[in-house]
């Protein structure tokens, strides 16, 4: 391209130069793999012709009367409100206990977002370690407490194997929420408290009267991006307990993996993600709407 041309340009005040590159990239990684899931959904690979095959809405047809994707679904769902709920709670206690300027704090801080590039794949790992019933230190320290047998296997009790995964992903995921959290606390005015203080309220009114109202649309905003990841939790189930045992992990992300690279029915597979995206686009908008949130 010539350089006069170049500098026209650089200089116009046309947007499109500058956006057409951005929708290009928008094109290639987003709408065309979106728009090949949907086509795909209505295909089947046929193992005798090395092929595609049109099935119309057979795959959506067994996706109502699949009881499985039904059960994975469930725990989806489980997943996802136990995770949401106690790293809202526990991201909002450890933001107001370090918003405090005390020694030490900043170090803390900083150690605390260090979760936060671990590979979830491998926070998994250090937890299928951590809760092995023969060394691990989790069932140590509970059986020293008295809540659980030491040598029981949690990760292998249908009962405890949710719960045991769970705690790895709030482990590495509540300093996110921390991080919001305190951006938001160190953004509210300091006057509404100055004034309440005067008047004698305790810390507790304060925060339930000030700060909350205040917080409210930063505790939306992190909801609704952790909440969009938490629907497609894979990672962590699929290295601690593969689903099992049964299908007491099993969520609807390793569903359409197990269906898609396990059992090459790529149609299904697809079919099962674009109902997790539904699902997850009608929630979100949903809470946007309730909540009010604006970007």
């Amino acid at each position: 391209m010539p350089i006069v041309q170049v500098k026209r340009i650089a200089i116009s005040d046309s947007p499109w130069p500058w956006l057409l590159p951005l929708i290009a990239l928008l094109v290639v990684f987003t709408i065309y793999p979106l728009i090949y899931n949907i086509w795909l959904s209505f295909h089947e690979f046929a193992p005798a012709t090395r092929g595609l095959k049109f099935v119309g809405f057979a795959n959506w047809v067994q996706l109502w009367n699949d009881t499985r994707f039904w059960s994975a679904l469930g725990v989806t769902f489980v997943y996802f409100a136990v995770a949401l709920t106690l790293e809202i709670i526990l991201g909002m206690a450890i933001a107001l206990l370090l918003d405090a300027e005390l020694p030490g704090f900043g170090v803390l801080r900083a150690v605390l977002s260090m979760t936060l590039v671990i590979p979830p794949a491998i926070a998994g790992m250090m937890f299928l370690l951590m809760e092995d019933p023969q060394f691990g230190v989790l069932p140590y320290l509970l059986g020293q407490f008295g809540l659980l047998d030491k040598s029981t296997p949690i990760l292998a009790t249908s009962s405890l194997a949710l719960a045991g995964v769970l705690i790895a992903e709030i482990w590495q995921w509540t300093p996110f929420m921390v991080l919001i959290f305190m951006a938001g606390l160190r953004a509210l005015p300091v006057e509404p408290y100055e004034a309440a203080s005067i008047d004698g309220a305790s810390s507790f009114q304060m925060f339930r009267r000030l700060t909350l109202p205040m917080m409210s649309k930063v505790i939306a905003v992190a909801v609704l991006l952790r909440g969009i990841d938490l629907f497609r939790v894979f990672d962590y189930v699929f290295v601690m307990t593969s689903g099992g045992p049964g299908t007491a992990t099993y969520t609807v992300s390793l569903y359409a993996w197990q269906q898609t690279f396990s059992f090459l029915k790529w149609g299904y597979g697809a079919t099962l993600s674009l109902t997790s995206l539904i699902i997850v686009m009608v929630m979100a908008n949903l809470f946007i709407r309730i909540a009010k949130v604006r970007w």
